[in-house]
């Protein structure tokens, strides 16, 4: 299994990280190039108005678009991914829901078909305003949703990646597993 992860700004050797942890064979993406082979993709948090100018000056956001494979997006990253900017999940999403960065928090929360909380970390955190009928909500904050998917994509606006629970990335290979023998 080849995952990529958007190594454009933000958070993305975390993920390198964890996901290398996982015995992952991990790809920095950079180039729309380096997205061939790949079986899956993150997108990071850090800032997406950065994300979203770099990804078009080097072609990324259209090469994003097409790449078939499973897709995971963390807070940035799922704003990324939102229905307004490269449209690969049917959501809109609040930017800095939760307040600015002195409003940033950590809390436990449940996550459909998981038992024990996972203790997930809110930097500038969004969250989801609107979700279309196919979009599943996997968890919330305060009624908010913080953690969906949609077919192969899969976001969440918390950082899992900054944290020693590995759940919410293996849960990610999941997808990419099963889309992978989709498209074999």
């Amino acid at each position: 299994m080849r995952v990529g992860v958007l190594a454009l700004q933000g958070a993305f050797r975390e993920h390198v990280n964890v996901l290398q942890r996982l015995g992952v064979d991990v790809v920095e993406v950079r180039l729309p190039k380096q997205l061939e082979g790949l079986d899956g993709l993150v997108v990071p948090g850090g800032e997406s108005t950065t994300i979203m100018h770099l990804a078009a000056l080097y072609g990324l956001d259209a090469a994003i678009r097409d790449f078939n494979g499973a897709i995971f997006g963390t807070c940035a990253g799922m704003i990324v991914l939102d229905r307004q900017r490269l449209g690969l999940i049917d959501i809109a999403v609040e930017r800095n829901a939760f307040g600015r960065q002195v409003s940033s928090f950590e809390a436990d929360i449940e996550i459909d078909g998981v038992d024990e909380l996972f203790h997930a970390v809110f930097i500038r955190a969004p969250w989801i305003s609107d979700a279309g009928p196919a979009v599943e909500i996997l968890a919330t904050v305060d009624g908010h949703p913080v953690l969906a998917r949609e077919e192969r994509v899969l976001v969440a606006s918390f950082h899992p990646e900054l944290t020693d629970d590995t759940r919410i990335h293996q849960r990610f290979l999941e997808l990419v597993r099963e889309e992978t023998s989709v498209r074999a």
